[in-house]
C-alpha cells in the first residue's frame, strides 16, 4: 500500500497527473462548504441573533445588508 502512494506522488512530480490533483481540489472545496455550513449553523444557534433576526426578518435584513455589499463590491473593483 505505501508503495502505491509513493508510485503516485513519483507520477505527480513528474508531471502525468492521475486526478489526485482535482480530488485533493474537490476535498478542498467540499470541506470549505462544510465549515461554512458549521460556522452559520453555530451563529444561528445564538439565541440573541435568533431574536435580532426574528424581529427584523429576512427581508428587512437583506436589505440592510445590501449597503455593505454593494460596498464591498465597489472597493473590491478597484
Amino acid at each position: 500500500m505505501a508503495t502505491a502512494a509513493m508510485q503516485r506522488a513519483q507520477e505527480n512530480s513528474n508531471g502525468s497527473s492521475s486526478g489526485f490533483s482535482a480530488d485533493r481540489d474537490t476535498l478542498f472545496l467540499v470541506g470549505g462548504v462544510a465549515l461554512m455550513v458549521f460556522g452559520a449553523g453555530l451563529v444561528l444557534a445564538n439565541p440573541v441573533v435568533r431574536k435580532f433576526i426574528s424581529q427584523m426578518g429576512a427581508g428587512g435584513l437583506a436589505a440592510g445588508a445590501l449597503p455593505d455589499l454593494e460596498r464591498y463590491l465597489k472597493l473590491k473593483n478597484m
